[in-house]
């Protein structure tokens, strides 16, 4: 097992810190964030690209770092700890896509629309997962048995994943909407990217802040099956905030790569639940047989790889 001892030093956790929230108020207050805009492919695209970059820009400094000040030996697996990890995320981040689609398409959300709210998903999201790294990497350093009672979730919620990767969750049931609508004063109809307006004096919710809460409920549901999986490979709690942050910080452009295309991926479900049950089983049978995070990387890139090379020539031959 690897050790819980971070290599991220107080410095290089405030410098990441401060580049996150650097890019967020670029995004925010330069790049059009706050014009209502429907956003092409080619901007997508251009986004996807620079945060992929600059991730692995990233783990390249991380690396020439390590090198020099805890040997090669070092800055390679964390190296390799990294990429594994952010594959991970990447790929699950993947599913997240979906799931904003099948939202914004209950709700009617306007392309234009979408950006304002997945801007403050992604925000919530940050938060969410620093509050449950940092709480995460406590408890596997005082209770290191908790990481077989993840092992067994994440087999759970890959073989859950197989048998309802078909199936599409219906939103009029869900317990936090339900519970939105009857506590909250909702006014119906078109308000633009506004999450609230006033009636009379009297303040009510838009339908685009119930896109939000769902979106932000996505997030954490989502938080609870890929925080587990990076633990399976590295227990750094530098390692596993700065592959998760990155792959969250691209998330919103790859939700606009991928939103006109997403059915031509739809086998990629039945690769991501697949890699999610390796993952469990890798941490279950770790008293026996410790998997390299290089093998583990391999492994996780052929699923993903197939899937997606899978679903490609399915939706080729269905279209012919």
């Amino acid at each position: 097992m690897n050790s819980t001892i971070s290599i991220g030093e107080p410095w290089m956790w405030a410098a990441f810190i401060a580049f996150v929230l650097v890019m967020l108020a670029l995004d925010l207050f330069v790049f059009g964030g706050r014009k209502a805009h429907k956003v092409s492919v080619k901007e997508a695209a251009t986004w996807s690209l620079v945060w992929v970059s600059l991730a692995l820009t990233f783990n390249a400094g991380l690396w020439w770092y390590l090198t020099g000040t805890a040997g090669a030996e070092i800055a390679d697996r964390k190296a390799l700890e990294f990429l594994t990890g952010y594959l991970i995320e990447k790929s699950l981040s993947v599913d997240n896509v979906f799931i904003f689609l099948l939202i914004f398409a209950s709700f009617h959300v306007a392309p234009e629309f979408q950006r304002r709210v997945l801007i403050y998903g992604v925000l919530g999201a940050i938060v969410m997962r620093a509050v449950m790294i940092l709480a995460g990497a406590w408890v596997v350093q005082e209770f290191s048995w908790v990481l077989y009672l993840f092992g067994a979730f994440l087999v759970v919620t890959g073989m859950r994943m197989l048998v309802m990767a078909e199936k599409e969750p219906d939103l009029t049931k869900n317990p936090v909407l339900k519970f939105a609508r009857k506590h909250l004063r909702i006014a119906e109809g078109d308000h633009g990217e506004k999450f609230s307006v006033m009636k009379d004096g009297v303040r009510y919710f838009t339908p685009l802040f119930l896109v939000l809460i769902l979106i932000e409920v996505t997030d954490l549901v989502f938080a609870v099956d890929s925080i587990p999986a990076i633990f399976a490979i590295t227990t750094d709690p530098f390692i596993v905030f700065t592959s998760n942050i990155f792959a969250i910080m691209g998330l919103r452009a790859l939700y606009f790569l991928l939103a006109d295309v997403a059915d031509r991926f739809h086998l990629l479900k039945y690769g991501l639940a697949m890699v999610l049950t390796f993952i469990g089983a890798k941490m279950l049978i770790m008293p026996w047989y410790h998997v390299p995070v290089g093998a583990s990387l391999a492994i996780v890139a052929v699923l993903i790889g197939s899937s997606v090379i899978a679903s490609l020539i399915a939706t080729r031959k269905r279209a012919d």
